[in-house]
């Protein structure tokens, strides 16, 4: 550290630049520095035969090579010497200096040398700050310490040669991503994860207050059993979410076959086919007696702190025998204050088009903004952002037309841009009648739903009929206690 300062002392910038043989002329003993020069090359170049050869073999087998070039992982002899390594690296750099021309190759071996040194210090600095128990490295260094270094590192860089620095950063970032790709399982760790790891502990901190109703999003669970069976709530609840907040896929069983290394293998299967699907979700699979239990389990023991899921995606319930407890189990959620969205998806349709969102409307307060809501995210969504989306309200008489058309203007000014409204006059016509004439070309359809009561099973053999020959259709209903119309405004 002291060469820069004698050098600054005995010359001017410009010699030290156009002229490298002034330290000939600054040192005492003359040309006695070659001497130096001589023995640091010598060594440098004893640690780089030594050096180069065994950093190959370590990355072919490691996997980090292509597979073609495995075969450099041999050793050979008791203590494993990488000989084809160095048959490979020696000429590589032989060549090098039959090029005649070290001036332009050092600063290239320079930048590798340098980047190598800025990775090295930033893993450093950030295993130290994370405190991790497998960080238990002899010689210890202060994590600024390490972290200063890297940026020292970068600043002598582009001191250096700013072209070459951004060769190296981008050589650097495409090693990154491809090795990010080929997804290599290493036994060395990822300090990626631990950086994961403290976020997530400082966001569940902050979060321990609550929800704030400006932020609410749906975190949604998704009841769907395997995913290839119920896809489409798979990819109603991608829509839903646009990647931005959390999806638990969740299957309950009830064989007491399976075990636990079972369980933790079907969920990587299913968290493999996710991926390639490219649906961002987690997944959870629950051995209990019934489906039926097993949601509600999950409603009560699933999340952690404030994080749970406020939002259960379910399909409809299709066996009549099942009914009661399915009605059960939404009043379970209810109580719980989870929202529910049940999903009456019909098969010869799916989701159509997704051109045509309507909306049936019973009210701002309960479900009605909550419906806007997930409306609302539903067509800002990719797979539905051409969608026109339609709030729907039925006047009961010609007469009340008047005062109806009024709240809808208002729903229509508090709702985002681009809603359509659309007025209906009952006079004395059924509902379902109306729904089934006003909705038949729409792809999807959403409704409200009540509060279970103790009259829940005629109401949802209503609900069941309203569905018939009719579009796929989702029931909302709200059970958190927050005031959703506050979103919307």
């Amino acid at each position: 550290m002291g060469i820069p300062l004698i050098l600054d002392a005995h010359a001017s910038p410009e010699p030290l630049i156009q002229n490298p043989p002034v330290m000939r002329r600054i040192a005492l003993g003359g040309d006695a520095i070659l001497l130096g020069v001589w023995g640091a090359t010598l060594s440098g170049v004893l640690g780089s035969i030594l050096g180069a050869p065994r950093v190959l073999q370590a990355l072919a087998r490691d996997g980090v090579l292509p597979r073609a070039f495995r075969f450099l992982g041999q050793g050979n002899g008791p203590d494993d010497e990488p000989r084809i390594g160095t048959a490979i690296t020696f000429p590589i750099a032989m060549v090098t200096v039959m090029l005649g021309n070290l001036n332009m190759v050092t600063p290239i071996l320079t930048m590798f040398f340098l980047t190598t040194y800025g990775v090295l210090n930033i893993s450093a600095g950030l295993e130290r700050f994370l405190g991790n128990p497998s960080n238990r490295h002899t010689f210890r260094v202060p994590g600024t310490v390490s972290l200063l270094g890297a940026v020292g590192r970068a600043g002598v860089m582009f001191l250096i040669n700013p072209l070459s620095t951004w060769i190296a950063v981008g050589f650097l970032t495409l090693i990154y991503f491809w090795l990010e790709r080929r997804e290599l399982r290493s036994a060395w760790g990822d300090v990626r994860q631990g950086i994961w790891l403290n976020l997530t502990h400082v966001g569940l901190m902050r979060l321990r207050s609550g929800t704030d109703v400006k932020n609410w999003r749906p975190h949604l669970l998704v009841v769907s059993g395997a995913p290839t069976k119920r896809w489409h709530l798979i990819e109603l609840a991608s829509a839903l979410s646009h990647h931005r907040t959390p999806i638990t896929t969740a299957s309950v069983f009830s064989s007491d076959l399976v075990t636990t290394e079972r369980i933790r293998t079907i969920s990587g299967t299913l968290y493999d086919f996710l991926d390639r699907q490219g649906i961002q979700a987690l997944v959870r699979r629950v051995p209990v007696a019934t489906p039926f239990e097993g949601a509600k389990q999950l409603i009560t023991t699933y999340g952690l702190g404030t994080v749970v899921p406020n939002t259960i995606l379910v399909d409809d319930s299709e066996q009549a025998k099942n009914r009661r407890e399915y009605r059960r189990m939404v009043a379970h959620f209810h109580a719980a204050k989870r929202n529910t969205v049940i999903v009456c998806y019909i098969e010869s349709r799916g989701f159509g088009a997704r051109r045509r969102i309507d909306i049936w409307w019973g009210g701002m307060k309960g479900y009605g903004a909550l419906i806007l809501i997930l409306a609302y995210l539903l067509k800002t969504s990719l797979d539905w952002q051409s969608a026109e989306w339609t709030i729907k309200m039925v006047a009961p008489t010609t007469e009340a037309a008047a005062g109806t058309a009024r709240n809808l203007s208002e729903i229509a000014t508090a709702a985002p841009t681009g809603v359509q409204t659309e007025l209906l006059v009952a006079d004395d016509g059924p509902f379902s009648e109306i729904l089934r004439a006003s909705s038949r070309d729409a792809d999807l359809v959403i409704l409200g739903m009540a509060e279970p009561d103790s009259d829940s099973a005629s109401y949802y053999e209503s609900l069941q009929e309203l569905t018939k020959g009719r579009p796929t259709t989702i029931f909302v209903l709200a059970g958190e206690t927050l005031p959703f119309d506050e979103v919307m405004l």
